[in-house]
C-alpha cells in the first residue's frame, strides 16, 4: 500500500464524506483551544517582525468545516492580542497542508469564501490582509521555505505514518493494527515506524519554523506507556477487523487479502512522544497533556451508527483500494452492529496526546 496515494479522508459533502462525518475531531479542536491561544500568545509576544507578517500552518487540513477553524481562532487571537499591545496587525499567510489525494477543490470553492466572510464579519475594516494557499505533499518531507513559519498546528494526522511498518505482513495475520492478537515483533515494528517518522516530521519542521515559534500537535493516542495493544486506544480498530473477519468466514473477502491489510497507523503514549521530541533536540516542550473523548461525541445520535460513518470517512480510502468497492457498504453495517453492541456495554473513548513545542534558539 503506498500510503501518499491511498491515504485520504472521503471528499466532498455526502452522507460519508469527511465533511459531514468529523464531529468528534471538531470537539477535539475545541478542547485544546486554549492549549493553542497560550502558544500564539508566546510566539506574539517573544519573536521577531511578527507586527510585518504571520505565517501559520495548518498539517492534515483535510476537507470540512474543521480545515480553517484553528485559523480563524489564531487571527482573532493575534488582532486581540495587536490591539492591546497597541500594534499594527499583520498580514497572514495560512497554509493548508494535506496529502495530494485531499479534497482541496472543496476548501477553495465552498470553505475558503465563508472564512473570509467571517473575518470580515468579525473584524471588519479592521480585518488585515490574509492569504491563503494550499501546500500538497508529505509532512514527512519538507513543505516549506527555511524559516518561515510562526505557528505549526496539527490535530489528528500525525498518529498516521508514511508507510505500513515493514514486516508486519507475517507476525499480524489476526490483526489490521495493533490488537490483542498482536505479538511483540508487530508491535515494536509499528512503534518503531513512528519514531522514525515523528523524528523526520520534527527535523522538518526544525528547519521551517522560526527561532521561538510553535507547534501545537495532536494525536490520537493512548495514556499508559507500556500498553500498546491496549483496548483504549486499539479497539476501534479490532472492531472492524472482527467485520472484516466475519467476511471471510461468509466468502465475501479472502483470507489472504485480509491477512494482507494494516493500517499505517500508530497511537503514542506521552512518553514516547517526548522521548522522541527530546530525542530530536529542536524543540522544547511547552506542555505535554491527554485528554479524552467518548466515541458517542461522534454525532448527534450518540450511537453505532455515528462512529461507523465517522470510521467510514476515515477509513473507506484505504478499503476500497484494498479490498473493493463493492464490500463497503456490507463491511459497515456489520461494523455499526459492532460498534452499537460494545458501547452498549461500556462508554468508550478516544485519547488524544497534546503537545505543545517552542523551537529552540
Amino acid at each position: 500500500m503506498e500510503v501518499v496515494q491511498v491515504l485520504r479522508m472521503n471528499g466532498g459533502l455526502g452522507e460519508t464524506s469527511y465533511a459531514n462525518n468529523s464531529l468528534v475531531q471538531r470537539k477535539v479542536i475545541s478542547m485544546t483551544k486554549p492549549i493553542t491561544e497560550e502558544a500564539i500568545t508566546q510566539v506574539y509576544r517573544s519573536v521577531d517582525g511578527i507586527s510585518n507578517r504571520f505565517c501559520i500552518a495548518e498539517l492534515g487540513c483535510s476537507s470540512g468545516p474543521n480545515t480553517l477553524a484553528v485559523a480563524a481562532e489564531l487571527i482573532t487571537t493575534v488582532h486581540q492580542l495587536s490591539r492591546s499591545h497597541g500594534r499594527q496587525l499583520p498580514e497572514f499567510q495560512i497554509l493548508l497542508n494535506d496529502l495530494p489525494g485531499n479534497d482541496f477543490n472543496s476548501i477553495f470553492h465552498s470553505l475558503l469564501p465563508q472564512f473570509r466572510a467571517q473575518l470580515d464579519q468579525q473584524m471588519g475594516s479592521k480585518s488585515a490582509p490574509c492569504f491563503v494557499y494550499g501546500v500538497p505533499g508529505s509532512f514527512y518531507g519538507r513543505l516549506f521555505a527555511a524559516n518561515s513559519l510562526h505557528f505549526v498546528h496539527s490535530s489528528y494526522s500525525l498518529m498516521w505514518l508514511s508507510k505500513v511498518p515493514e514486516g508486519v505482513e507475517k507476525w499480524n495475520k489476526e490483526e489490521i493494527y495493533i490488537g490483542s492478537k498482536s505479538p511483540a515483533p508487530a508491535i515494536n515494528v509499528y512503534y518503531s515506524q513512528f519514531r522514525v517518522d515523528f523524528h523526520t516530521f520534527l527535523k522538518c519542521r526544525s528547519e521551517e519554523v522560526v527561532g521561538g515559534g510553535a507547534m501545537v500537535l495532536t494525536i490520537l493516542g493512548r495514556k499508559s506507556d507500556n500498553a500498546a495493544a491496549s483496548k483504549e486506544c486499539c479497539y476501534i480498530w479490532e472492531l472492524l477487523a472482527l467485520s472484516l473477519k466475519e467476511m471471510v468466514s461468509e466468502g465475501a473477502i479472502d483470507e489472504e487479502k485480509l491477512h494482507s491489510f494494516n493500517i499505517p497507523q500508530y497511537m503514542p503514549s506521552p512518553a514516547e512522544v517526548r522521548r522522541s521530541v527530546e530525542e530530536e533536540g529542536s524543540f522544547a516542550i511547552s506542555r505535554l497533556d491527554t485528554s479524552e473523548i467518548r466515541w458517542a461525541d461522534c454525532g448527534s445520535s450518540c450511537g453505532g451508527k455515528d462512529v461507523a460513518k465517522c470510521m467510514r470517512s476515515v477509513a473507506e480510502p484505504m478499503l476500497v483500494e484494498h479490498f473493493g468497492e463493492t464490500i463497503i457498504d456490507e463491511l459497515f453495517g456489520k461494523y455499526e452492529r459492532s460498534l452499537t453492541d460494545c458501547m452498549s456495554k461500556e462508554e468508550m473513548k478516544f485519547i488524544n496526546v497534546t503537545v505543545s513545542l517552542i523551537r529552540r534558539g
